[in-house]
């Protein structure tokens, strides 16, 4: 595995290095000691799974807050995505900064996203498949999110929104009371 720096602290892309054969491909997605060399020291206790049936749906912008942040590693296994992380670390230097790109099953790349993120995605493809592979257990009272459109952010999705839950569609606007999470 390759890991490149993005423009936020902590966070990076990850590019798989796979073995390629006849019978097509083989390719290591974690390792413990591999992911030791930026700094995750974490379990994975959970690996989630999504599936986003329409092109331009929009899922996100969400994140957990402390004690239950957590750390995601994303890799879309189906279809492609156009995947956002934000930095809302309180005192960090790129503090409301994006970063997003695309992943798909052919490009074997994955994010990983350091706690004080928010992350969403917006499906280029129908039937659009993640796997999340993530450091906290999900905790429903400390979940929150961000608007995917939010001007505060301007985040520059690469086509027009399509369906977008209820649910993210009320997340509220940033503003001034708006401090971000503080992390350890």
């Amino acid at each position: 595995m390759k890991f490149i720096e993005t423009p936020l602290a902590k966070a990076f892309v990850v590019e798989l290095e796979p073995f390629r054969d006849e019978r097509g491909i083989f390719a290591r997605t974690f390792c413990k000691k591999e992911f030791e060399q930026i700094g995750f020291d974490r379990q994975i206790v959970q690996i989630n799974y999504s599936l986003t049936r329409q092109k331009g749906a929009i899922r996100g912008m969400h994140y957990q807050c402390p004690p239950a942040s957590e750390i995601k590693i994303v890799r879309c296994v189906q279809g492609r995505v156009f995947d956002v992380m934000v930095d809302i670390r309180k005192d960090s230097p790129t503090f409301l900064q994006w970063y997003g790109m695309e992943l798909s099953n052919d490009n074997l790349r994955m994010f990983y996203i350091p706690e004080g993120f928010a992350h969403g995605f917006q499906a280029c493809t129908d039937n659009a498949e993640l796997i999340y592979f993530v450091s906290a257990f999900y905790s429903p009272e400390l979940e929150r999110g961000l608007r995917f459109d939010d001007p505060a952010i301007g985040i520059h999705w690469p086509m027009p929104a399509g369906e977008v839950s209820s649910k993210d569609l009320h997340c509220p606007l940033i503003d001034s009371n708006f401090k971000g999470v503080a992390i350890k």
